[in-house]
């Protein structure tokens, strides 16, 4: 934490500097004077405490939609090497510092406000995306507004390093707002950046060994008036990287002593806001009411647990809450962030990444995960090791099983395409989801989400699958229409639901009427006896993925 990390360093950084270059920071990071009527929330219901914005419900719309897609897209997509670039290309002895030095030089002077720069989009045609988002079966879309790299991706009024001044020169987000609500998808903004006072210190640090031992990193001696000349002139490289918050000290040579260091102080996963900068809490909220009156998203995420920066989140949420009640006559905005304490649950929608309720839950939730890495990563093309429709879609089916959503990311290349691969697995997608789409769209839980083992969940982000059979059922439901997804095709051509075996806790009273196949002709044959409803399948299979009897009750 802050605390003990200032009075642990030695005499060659010493707290007095610490709180010395807050206060440059802090200077540094002067945006435009603002009067109180710019800092005020918008007025409505909904007051900047948790028990206010415990009001909050989840609208309908969203638990009709089931499915999105996201671009979680930025500068670091550009060097093609995965998760966390911006981060690991400063942590000496990590193999994407060696892939750095190698491909662009020592991070003291090729750092990441390099890369954003580099990052050019220059064959990013959204409107294509967004067809094929839209045919694979997504009713939502999210794109990526900042990441921890505290770059933003649309014209941000209070921040100078925004996409339309820096590298792609355009606004991303407001591009991707206009092509998904033309194509009538709901759109929704993903907003990381609160953790970059933290996750961004690691550009300040040093390489502990080596020919450049003790050579402080880029952030460290980057000024505005450094760059007169340079492309970029007229910024402020402090304001990229935050300033000086928990800069590690000098001498640590060893790998190990660095790493054990950034673990125990950048690396943790810090809430609240920075104890000795409090202008950057300041300027991040500024940055998302901005957001949110520029482009009106109707979802943000946050990649937080809980709220994010203590008070300011609480007042950016408010904000969004009144500002959909304002537009819409009733608040119809969806919220989402991780892990709320019992006493706060209810004020947003929850999201757990990676990873999946046991359960039906009372509440709408969601899922969001990957096919691959969240930032793109030519090796997993390469190795063709992404998520394959099979898993997705019996993890799209298990969810919405249990009342969520499924947000799923499609990685986007730094030019603004997509890799072969990704383009069969949306077409994949396409093949099966909107032919479905009675049983999944619109739908509601069922008494029991369904049969069959429990699915492995998900420890560290570290997901994991397991192969299916045709024991694993699961179901929805709409009106008097029932739903059972099937998750494997029965080798004997009988599915057995013994959920809804004849006079059963869960089987419906009047019994089941009609059942048929989603893509095939006709009625099946069925008998619902006391041990399960049986069900003979025809001779074909409909599709490669998972079968859906439709029955009527």
């Amino acid at each position: 934490m802050p605390g003990p990390l200032t009075r642990s360093l030695t005499p060659s950084l010493t707290r007095r500097d610490l709180l010395r270059g807050a206060a440059l920071a802090a200077a540094l990071h002067r945006a435009p004077r603002l009067c109180a009527q710019n800092q005020a929330i918008a007025s409505g219901p909904f007051q900047p405490t948790w028990a206010s914005l415990k009001q909050y419900r989840t609208p309908e719309w969203f638990r009709d939609a089931k499915f999105g897609i996201w671009a979680h897209w930025s500068a670091q997509c550009v060097p093609e090497r995965g998760d966390w670039y911006a981060r690991r290309m400063y942590l000496q002895g990590d193999p994407t510092y060696d892939f750095h030095v190698q491909h662009y030089g020592h991070p003291s002077q090729f750092g990441f406000m390099q890369m954003d720069h580099l990052w050019k989009a220059e064959h990013w045609q959204p409107d294509q995306l967004m067809q094929l988002y839209q045919a694979a079966g997504a009713k939502y879309f999210f794109a990526l507004a900042n990441h921890h790299d505290n770059f933003d991706n649309y014209a941000s009024t209070y921040h100078a390093w925004n996409s339309t001044r820096v590298g792609p020169m355009r606004d991303i987000i407001g591009e991707w707002s206009r092509v998904a609500r033309a194509h009538s998808m709901r759109f929704g903004v993903s907003n990381h950046s609160s953790h970059a006072w933290h996750w961004f210190q690691v550009a300040y640090g040093y390489d502990a060994v080596g020919p450049k031992a003790d050579v402080r990193y880029d952030a460290y001696r980057l000024k505005k008036a450094g760059g007169k000349g340079q492309w970029w002139d007229g910024l402020d490289p402090q304001e990229l990287y935050t300033g000086r918050n928990l800069v590690i000290p000098d001498g640590l040579n060893t790998i190990a002593e660095q790493k054990a260091w950034h673990n125990e102080h950048d690396g943790k996963w810090h809430e609240e806001d920075p104890p000795e900068n409090p202008r950057f809490a300041e300027l991040w909220a500024l940055r998302c009411r901005d957001l949110f009156d520029k482009y009106q998203p109707d979802l943000v995420y946050f990649d937080d647990e809980e709220l994010p920066l203590g008070q300011k989140g609480l007042e950016v949420t408010a904000h969004l809450y009144n500002s959909s009640v304002a537009r819409h006559g009733s608040q119809q905005a969806v919220v989402f962030a991780k892990k709320p304490t019992p006493e706060h649950a209810g004020a947003f929608t929850l999201d757990i990444e990676r990873s999946r309720s046991t359960e039906i839950l009372a509440e709408p939730w969601q899922t969001d995960t990957c096919i691959g890495d969240w930032h793109y990563d030519r090796r997993i093309f390469e190795q063709h090791r992404y998520k394959s429709p099979e898993t997705v879609i019996a993890l799209l089916i298990d969810v919405i099983s249990k009342n969520g959503n499924l947000l799923l990311s499609i990685p986007v290349r730094g030019d603004g395409t997509i890799d072969e691969d990704e383009h069969a697995f949306l077409q994949a997608l396409a093949s099966w989801i909107p032919q479905h789409g009675e049983a999944i769209f619109g739908t509601r839980p069922f008494t029991v989400y369904g049969e069959g083992p429990p699915e492995p969940i998900t420890r560290d982000f570290k997901e994991q699958t397991r192969p299916h059979t045709a024991e694993d059922v699961r179901f929805t439901q709409r009106c008097d229409t029932l739903y059972a997804f099937v998750l494997a095709w029965p080798a004997d051509g009988i599915v057995r639901v013994k959920t809804l075996r004849r006079g059963g806790e869960h089987a419906p009273p009047r019994g089941v009427q009609r059942v048929e196949l989603i893509g095939a002709p006709g009625p099946l044959r069925f008998q619902q006896t006391a041990e399960a409803l049986l069900v003979t399948m025809p001779p074909e299979k409909p599709n490669p993925y998972a079968y859906v009897l439709r029955m009527q009750t």
